[in-house]
């Protein structure tokens, strides 16, 4: 689960936060953390260091701290849940939403878990066992199996009358959900119609036939996409046998499309979404080192090919000056390409059908790019060196790589998909693995076809 996204009021409360920590003023700690919302609150924690969160989670309400375990990053959460006894595990987490336990239940403890289920009536653990069934990033995670169904058989005016002997109903609501008898969804009942509608007026004469329900099944990214094309507020879920079994709400989709912006951040250098920020330093050390490792095999591969031109650079000192600049070009156009397609693919925008079409604007792209550079970067070489033939060869070296980077970038994410490698993870260290050797293959091997004699 995601936490509200930061901005300068927050960055000031926490510094006024780790100040009272400082000051040992605990009663202005505790006022001021128990006046903001769970998601606020959790986000305060994971900012602060071990030691001074261990002292803020003691001042937080036990009201809300169930709330706040949801809200968590799981490694995070984990260490929380460590220090808390089962009886408080319990009182935290027994009140929560079906679907916000259903994130949390397999990281508590197997007494807490089994003193949970066992408080609840039948339908609500059939309900949590179903919610628990299926994978956590899917419309199934992600839904309530909780959700309020209607026949389309009634008039509004038994609809209004059932939610108002509920009492209490969902946030949000958004719309109602139409069952037949055999639990099967037949359609969706929009709030505007239920509340200015002739209150005699059948449901089945209103029910929008043709909204799709979500799939239990489909993947979380794609059911963002479908809130996003529909501008819904909330989606019925349903089974292969088209049973209702759940809803998403748009609070949902929210923190899908952050975790997913997280993940591709943090994946794209290397690390994973849920580190915790102040984890122990061998904890990370030994995480970072894998693709440190994976970096310095890249460069090495890199170096072993600058190695064979080393006569050349013995010759043309220039050469080895003006080689990283070379490199670099064709890294910055690959990965602008790559950032490019790795948003397509997570938007569902880009992929085998539309490929060529992208392969050929990108390859136009660096031309255009490398007609302008080239000419600036061999008027900055000579102007450097004196020497028009080095201004040419890095010229056309630059050429040369800034269409191989732009190919690269769209490329590389493809191949990398379809061999089941998420591209955001793996496509920086291969395409700059392309684009420095491609770099200073060409640029020092042109160097040796026209500047050593």
């Amino acid at each position: 689960m995601s936490q509200a996204i930061p901005n300068e009021a927050t960055e000031k409360e926490i510094q006024v936060l780790n100040a009272a920590l400082d000051d040992n003023r605990l009663h202005e700690v505790e006022r001021m953390i128990n006046s903001l919302p769970a998601s606020e609150i959790a986000f305060f924690l994971e900012s602060l260091p071990k030691t001074k969160r261990l002292k803020v989670w003691d001042l937080v309400d036990s009201e809300h701290s169930g709330e706040i375990l949801v809200h968590l990053h799981d490694e995070v959460r984990n260490d929380f849940i460590a220090q808390m006894e089962n009886h408080e595990l319990v009182d935290a987490t027994s009140d929560l939403e079906l679907d916000d336990l259903a994130d949390i239940i397999e990281d508590l403890p197997k007494e807490v878990t089994d003193e949970l289920l066992l408080s609840m009536d039948k339908n609500n653990r059939e309900l949590l066992k179903r919610a628990l069934s299926y994978p956590e990033n899917s419309a199934g995670g992600l839904m309530n199996p909780d959700v309020i169904t209607i026949r389309p058989d009634v008039t509004i005016d038994v609809i209004l009358r059932y939610l108002r002997m509920r009492g209490k109903l969902p946030n949000p609501l958004g719309d109602l959900f139409a069952v037949g008898r055999d639990g099967h969804y037949r359609g969706r009942l929009d709030v505007n119609d239920l509340l200015l509608k002739d209150p005699n007026t059948k449901v089945s004469d209103i029910l929008d036939l043709k909204s799709p329900a979500i799939l239990a099944t489909t993947p979380a990214s794609e059911v963002a996409q479908d809130f996003e094309h529909h501008d819904w507020i909330s989606a019925p879920v349903v089974d292969e046998q088209n049973t209702l079994i759940g809803r998403i709400t748009v609070d949902d989709i929210v923190d899908v499309i952050r975790d997913e912006s997280e993940q591709t951040v943090m994946r794209m250098a290397g690390l994973d979404e849920e580190d915790d920020m102040f984890a122990p330093v061998l904890i990370s050390s030994k995480r970072r080192a894998v693709w440190l490792g994976i970096n310095l095999l890249t460069a090495l591969a890199a170096a072993y090919t600058i190695g064979f031109f080393a006569d050349t650079l013995e010759h043309v000192v220039a050469l080895a000056i003006l080689m990283p600049v070379v490199a670099s070009m064709g890294g910055i156009a690959g990965s602008q390409t790559l950032t490019l397609m790795i948003r397509g693919m997570a938007t569902g925008q880009v992929g085998l059908g539309n490929a060529k079409s992208l392969l050929s604007r990108e390859f136009f792209i660096s031309i255009f790019n490398s007609f302008i550079w080239a000419i600036v970067l061999s008027v900055i070489t000579f102007l450097w060196f004196k020497d028009w033939d080095i201004g040419l060869v890095i010229a056309m070296a630059l050429t040369i790589n800034l269409i191989a980077g732009a190919i690269a970038g769209v490329v590389v994410p493809l191949i990398l998909r379809r061999l089941s490698i998420d591209p955001a993870i793996a496509g920086g260290v291969v395409l700059t693995t392309v684009t420095d050797i491609v770099g200073y293959v060409s640029f020092l091997g042109l160097g040796s076809a026209f500047l050593v004699h």
